[in-house]
C-alpha cells in the first residue's frame, strides 16, 4: 500500500451519498445526490444545493464549454444543468437503444461525449453509446458488457478505458479517426472488488476507485497494478465510486463516498491530467 487512509482528509459532509464529482473550469467542486440533487462546493466544508433533477444522480462530467452533464439512473437519460440550476433532457435514447442505466460519461477535446450505459446490474447487458457535438448518438460499443461503469480517455484521446465492475478489471478501446470502437484489449486486472471510477493523473497512471473494498488502485503506464489506499474500517473511504483531481496545484485527489455523507480529500504531490473543460 502507497499511502496511509489516515492522509486522507473530509473535503465536505452533509450530502445525500453521491456518487460523482466533477470541477468546473474555475476549479470549483460540483457533485450529485441519490435523489437527484446537484450540489456546489466553492471551498471546504461548504456546500450549496443548486436544483434537484429528480431521480438518483451518477455521473458527472463537464464539457468543453463548461455546461454539467448527468447521468440519471433512475430516470434512465442524461440531462444537462446550467450553472444557474436550469436544466434540460440531452438524451435518453440512442437511436432505437434506450438508455437503461447511464452511469458515466467523459467528454474529449472536440465535444465527442462517451456514455456507458450499464444495464442491469445482475447481467452482462451494458454497452457504451457516443454522443457527437452536435449531440447526434450512436452505440460506440456493442453490448453485452459486464456492466461498464467509470469511462477515462488517453490523454491524446486515441483510447478510451471502461471499469467494467463485474469482472474487476479496466477495458481499452481503440478510438478511430471515424469516431468508430477499435481494437480492444484489457488494460489491467485483479482491481478487486467492483472496479466503479476512473481518473488519469499527468504522468499517464490511472486511478481505479472499488466500491465494494473500500481501496484504489495505481496502475502505471507499463500496466503494473499497485494498492494506493485501503480503508479497513471503510469510514473514510466508504464505498468509494468516482474521483477527480483539482485543488489550487491540481495534484489533490478527491474522491466520492456512496456508502456515507462526506468526500474525500489527500494530496498526492502529482497533478491530474487536465479534462476537456480545463485544456487551456
Amino acid at each position: 500500500m502507497e499511502i496511509s487512509v489516515d492522509q486522507f482528509e473530509t473535503y465536505v459532509d452533509g450530502l445525500d451519498h453521491s456518487e460523482d464529482l466533477a470541477f468546473d473550469s474555475e476549479g470549483i467542486l460540483w457533485a450529485g445526490g441519490e435523489l437527484g440533487q446537484v450540489y456546489r462546493i466553492p471551498e471546504k466544508g461548504r456546500v450549496e444545493e443548486v436544483t434537484c433533477v429528480g431521480g438518483f444522480c451518477l455521473g458527472l462530467t463537464f464539457s468543453a464549454t463548461d455546461e454539467l452533464y448527468i447521468c440519471n439512473a433512475k430516470l434512465g437519460c442524461v440531462i444537462k444543468v446550467q450553472k444557474n440550476g436550469k436544466s434540460n433532457l440531452f438524451a435518453e435514447s440512442v437511436g432505437s437503444h434506450k438508455l437503461k442505466l447511464p452511469n458515466y460519461g467523459v467528454f474529449d477535446s472536440s465535444g465527442n461525449l462517451y456514455v456507458s450505459d450499464s444495464g442491469d446490474w445482475a447481467k452482462s447487458s451494458g454497452c457504451i453509446v457516443r454522443f457527437d457535438s452536435r449531440g447526434r448518438g450512436k452505440v460506440f460499443l456493442e453490448g453485452p458488457q459486464p456492466f461498464p461503469n467509470g469511462l477515462a480517455l488517453s490523454a491524446d484521446e486515441h483510447f478510451l478505458f471502461v471499469a467494467q465492475s463485474h469482472t474487476d478489471d479496466v477495458l481499452q478501446i481503440e478510438i478511430r479517426e471515424d469516431g468508430s470502437a477499435g481494437d480492444r484489449e484489457v488494460y489491467a486486472t485483479g482491481l478487486e472488488r467492483v472496479p466503479d471510477g476512473l481518473a488519469f493523473d499527468a504522468a499517464g497512471n490511472l486511478y481505479v476507485s472499488c466500491y465494494a473494498s473500500d481501496n484504489i488502485f495505481r496502475v502505471s503506464p507499463e500496466r503494473e497494478v499497485r494498492l494506493l489506499a485501503y480503508d479497513r474500517a471503510g469510514t473514510t473511504l466508504a464505498r468509494p465510486t468516482n474521483m477527480a483531481f483539482g485543488g489550487p496545484g491540481g495534484d489533490e485527489l478527491y474522491v466520492a463516498n456512496l456508502g456515507r455523507w462526506h468526500i474525500s480529500r489527500v494530496k498526492l504531490g502529482i497533478k491530474g491530467q487536465p479534462l476537456a473543460n480545463q485544456r487551456k
